[in-house]
Order: C-alpha cells, then sequence, then structure tokens
C-alpha cells in the first residue's frame, strides 16, 4: 500500500491510497473460494458448484465488498502510521475501483487540533460568594404569605392590589371582538395580568360602578387582528376586594407540612433550602466562569465534523424538551452553532486538563450524584437500579463528575477573588417577570 497525506485547508486532510491489483484480486479470490464451499446455485449441489460459475455469479458482488473492506484497513493502517487523529469519518472519493486495477481513492477528513493548555495558575477568576441573612428569610417567608393570599370585600374604590371582579363587553371601529367579553371575571390590579389601559380603567372604580374606557391593545399583543388597535371596553365593577396576608404562625408553618417546631422550624428549614439554592447558584456561576476563561486563554481551531455533531445533538435535546419527535421539523441550527463550538472547544481543553494532570473519577462522588439523581423520583430504588444498568446513563455521571473535579482543580490552583453577592442577585429572587 501506498499513501500520501497533503493538507487542504485548517484541520482538513487528503488522504490518497493505492493497494496493488495483486493485493485486491488475491483478496477476492480468496472470498469466491470461501463463497464456492457453501454456494447453493440451482443444478449443482450445494458446495459443488463449478469456480467459473461462482466467479460469474457472485465475482462482482465480493469485489465491490473486498474493496469497502480495503478502504477501512488501509485508511485506519495510513492514519495510525501518520499518527493522526480523525475527528469524524471519512468522505471517500473513489479514483479508480475497477476490477484489474490499482485500488485507488481519496479519503477526506478532519483531524483533531493539537491541543495544550496554559498553566492553569495564570487564569483569573472572580468567585461569587454570599450568606442568607435574616432579612433574606423574612423576605422569603413574605413571598411565602403571598402565595396564600386571600382577598375580603371592601366599600371603597379600587387600588394596586385589589381583586377586582368585572363584567366587560369590548368592541373595535364598534363592532364586538372575539374574546372581548366576560362575565364575573376577576383581575388584581397591578399584576400586568391584563392591558395597562384596562387595568388603568378598573383602577378607582367601586362595586356596582360603570362605565366606558378607551383601551389601546400593544403593538405586540398575541392577537394579531388586535395589535395595535384601539378599542373602548364597557364596564360593571361587582366586586371590589382587598388582599389579605396570612399570619405567620403556627398555623402557617403546618399549611407548609411542618407539624413540630412552629415558625422556628419554618424558619430553619426556609434558611436551609435558600442556602442548598445559593450554594448551586454560586457553584453553576463558578463553573462558567471557569469555562470562559479557560475558553478565553486557550483559542482552539475545531473541527466542522464535530461542531456539526454538536449542534444536532443540541437540536436533538430542544426537541425532546418540547416534545417534537418530528425530524423534519428540527429547529434552525443558526442558534446552536455557538454553543455547540463551546461544547466542542471546552471538551478539548478539559479533555487535554483531566489527562495532563492525571485526573480520576472519584467513585464515591459519582456514587453520590446518583442518589441525588434518583432522590428527585418517587421510585427511587428502581430509578436508581436502571442507572446502574445502561453504560450510557452511567458514563453521563461519571462524565459531569469528572468535570466537576477539573472545575474544582482548577479553582484551588488559579488566581480566585472573591466578590460578595446577595441572595437576589445570585438567584433572581423579587425580580420582577
Amino acid at each position: 500500500m501506498q499513501f500520501t497525506v497533503t493538507t487542504t485547508t485548517g484541520l482538513e486532510r487528503r488522504l490518497e491510497v493505492a493497494i496493488p491489483h495483486t493485493r485486491v484480486a488475491g483478496e477476492v479470490e480468496r472470498r469466491l473460494r470461501e463463497v464456492s464451499r457453501t454456494a447453493n446455485l440451482k443444478g449443482f449441489r450445494p458446495g459443488k458448484v463449478p469456480f467459473s460459475v461462482v466467479r460469474q455469479q457472485f465475482g462482482g458482488q465480493v469485489h465491490g465488498e473486498t474493496v469497502s473492506e480495503l478502504i477501512r484497513e488501509s485508511f485506519s493502517e495510513a492514519v495510525g502510521k501518520e499518527n493522526l487523529r480523525p475527528a469524524g469519518g471519512p468522505r471517500i472519493e473513489p479514483i479508480d475501483v475497477a476490477p484489474g486495477s490499482d485500488l485507488k481513492f481519496a479519503a477526506i477528513f478532519e483531524v483533531l487540533p493539537e491541543v495544550t493548555v496554559k498553566p492553569v495558575e495564570e487564569l483569573v477568576i472572580q468567585r461569587t460568594v454570599a450568606e442568607v441573612g435574616d432579612a433574606d428569610v423574612d423576605a422569603m417567608i413574605e413571598s411565602m404569605r403571598k402565595q396564600r393570599v386571600d382577598y375580603t370585600p371592601v366599600e371603597r374604590a379600587s387600588r394596586s392590589g385589589d381583586r377586582v371582579t368585572v363584567d366587560f363587553l369590548g368592541r373595535v371601529d364598534g363592532v364586538a371582538f372575539a374574546g372581548g367579553e366576560g362575565k364575573d371575571t376577576p383581575f388584581v390590579l397591578g399584576s400586568g395580568r391584563a392591558i395597562a389601559d384596562f387595568e388603568t380603567a378598573l383602577t378607582g372604580m367601586s362595586a356596582g360602578e360603570t362605565k366606558t374606557a378607551p383601551v389601546k391593545f400593544p403593538d405586540a399583543y398575541g392577537a394579531p387582528e388586535l395589535a395595535g388597535k384601539q378599542a373602548e371596553f364597557d364596564l360593571t365593577v361587582t366586586k371590589v376586594e382587598e388582599e389579605v396576608l396570612p399570619v405567620v404562625d403556627d398555623a402557617f408553618a403546618e399549611a407548609f407540612g411542618l407539624h413540630e417546631g412552629g415558625v422556628a422550624k419554618l424558619r430553619e428549614e426556609v434558611r436551609s433550602s435558600m442556602q442548598r439554592e445559593i450554594a448551586e447558584a454560586i457553584r453553576g456561576k463558578l463553573r462558567t466562569q471557569v469555562f470562559e476563561s479557560l475558553q478565553k486563554d486557550n483559542p482552539l481551531e475545531l473541527p466542522n465534523a464535530l461542531v456539526d455533531e454538536q449542534i444536532q445533538e443540541l437540536q436533538a435535546e430542544m426537541m425532546q424538551r418540547t416534545g417534537q419527535r418530528d425530524s423534519g421539523q428540527a429547529p434552525p441550527r443558526d442558534p446552536f452553532v455557538e454553543p455547540a463550538r463551546r461544547r466542542v472547544a471546552l471538551g478539548l481543553l478539559l479533555g487535554e486538563l483531566i489527562r495532563r494532570e492525571g485526573l480520576q473519577v472519584d467513585r464515591e462522588l459519582v456514587h453520590t450524584r446518583l442518589n441525588e439523581l434518583a432522590s428527585a423520583y418517587p421510585n427511587a430504588d428502581e430509578v436508581r437500579r436502571a442507572y446502574l444498568q445502561s453504560q450510557d446513563a452511567m458514563r453521563q455521571i461519571e462524565t459531569s463528575v469528572l468535570e466537576d473535579q477539573a472545575v474544582d482543580w482548577i479553582v484551588a490552583h488559579a488566581k480566585v477573588t472573591d466578590v460578595p453577592a446577595t441572595f437576589a442577585e445570585l438567584t433572581g429572587f423579587g425580580r420582577q417577570a
């Protein structure tokens, strides 16, 4: 076998291979002899078909199979001798595959880039730190109170925070429109659930009051036929109620499943939950920053084959989340290009770092991660067994754990500065939608 390797562009290589016709013919002959031992053709006893007939009957098929196998074998042999690391399968271009001729073909493929990771000690990372204070717990409990808000009727004009029950009829250019009528429909003023002009019109009205008010639909309104249109609504308020928040007492704590310990136990549980949430947020933020810093300090040329593979995986993940099964309805590629490039780059960089530093997956951490995943299901033991019986599922857990170990190793060796933050800043708690 003779071969040459040339660089076309970037990471792409062109491998041209020539295999002597004598080797091809010899392999075809050997395979045909094997076929002749068991060939079963009409008019001949099994295994007694003349070789000339076997050649005539099966020669073309066997030659094609032999060529395909020789291409696979010679490609693997050539890239091995050249110490090349293909990033994906090759695209084969036949040059001469005719019987009696030297087998010649070209294989076009990309190779993995040479990956070198700069000393991690040079990485600069800002690590967010935060604590859950009493004021944070107070704010969370106040939010929990609002989850159990009740309403009581009042004899006054409505204001923000009140629940107003209203009969309404809307018209555009004097004509009623679909969905523009309602009876005994409640709205909480200030919640943003209704059009701004509609809420404004209801604010200040009392039970039993009626009026007609102008309402402009937003330009980006969900119903295109109404978007940007000017309408008028006949409004009749039938009830005005103000919100009543529950008292934080033992009964309130019991409503959240705490039958012992009362308010003190509730505050303890709330603080513990918030601490877990903030720890996860800090971990996620730190992981993102480590990855961004690693990628920024170690730019790589990426194989298109690997990027395309990741794009397809991201598309598949999106389809799974949305319940879409028709591959013809896959989301467009463009939004996934940059995330796919980040995945590929980080995979290569982390892989090199893990190899260079000899990091090994911690089996105890794998066991802990498995238990955490299983505990999210009511049938935890069954889920745990299913994971343990799936090599792919366990491999995903191991990969995730090893990545976390790599992040910890990087943080332990990089230049890390702690930056204080609040619970709200980290989690978005209290942010208006």
